[in-house]
């Protein structure tokens, strides 16, 4: 719980005042955002489905909104469990504190878990993600009448810190090239898939930026002739 007294905590905090705003302005009922906000909890989901609810969406378009969204939780549910796992953790407790990986807490866990002893890094993830997911619902029921009169650039320049806070501590823990690679690629592919495909534009700067910066990686470390014999064998090369 003493996560709480750091900085992405507080960005996360800051981001969910203005999730407040937003859904106050919607007409989402206060009980209804903080339910959302402990459930669906990643940002980006809520946001989808509080649009969805404010335009009239079908239950089925919303579900799939929402689902689409949160499918980029996987590939980071995957690397944090193997950390998190002991010889002696059973299968329930790690289904249980995966519900709690998001961004803030995902990037915090990654970063701390391996100080942590590892018979004792379930409960430490349960409690941090629990502590993280408990403050922004306080912050959502407590703050919904008081955000009423907030200016929509206002709002809007709350919901950007948290994707600013996420690229920067990306950016700082990657510890290989690839990823820094990637995320230069998408940032610079997302402006021009918006402008060519708007429906689909996170969709293919994602896949495309990261395809093209692992076969940019590739092609380097292939020069420099550090590619393994494993890596060589996906890719459709022969061995040594």
């Amino acid at each position: 719980m003493a996560g709480l007294a750091s900085l992405p905590a507080l960005i996360l905090c800051i981001s969910f005042v203005g999730f407040t705003a937003f859904a106050q302005q919607s007409g989402i009922p206060v009980d209804q955002a903080v339910f959302m906000t402990g459930i669906v909890w990643a940002l980006p989901a809520k946001l989808i489905l509080v649009n969805s609810i404010s335009t009239g969406a079908s239950l089925l378009t919303a579900f799939l909104a929402v689902t689409l969204s949160s499918i980029r939780m996987m590939p980071m549910v995957a690397a944090l469990v193997p950390e998190l796992k002991g010889p002696r953790t059973r299968t329930l407790p790690l289904l249980l504190v995966s519900h709690l990986v998001a961004v803030t807490a995902w990037v915090m866990a990654m970063e701390r878990v391996p100080h942590v002893p590892r018979e004792r890094r379930v409960i430490y993830f349960a409690g941090l993600g629990v502590a993280l997911t408990g403050s922004c619902m306080l912050i959502v029921g407590l703050l919904y009448d008081s955000v009423a009169e907030f200016p929509p650039l206002v709002a809007g320049s709350l919901f950007f810190l948290t994707p600013v806070y996420f690229l920067a501590s990306i950016w700082s823990s990657g510890k290989q090239r690839v990823i820094h690679v990637a995320l230069v690629t998408g940032l610079l592919l997302g402006p021009l898939c918006t402008l060519l495909a708007p429906e689909f534009d996170l969709l293919i700067a994602g896949i495309g930026g990261g395809t093209l910066a692992w076969a940019l990686d590739y092609a380097y470390r292939r020069h420099r002739g550090s590619v393994s014999e494993t890596e060589a064998a996906v890719a459709g090369e022969e061995g040594p």
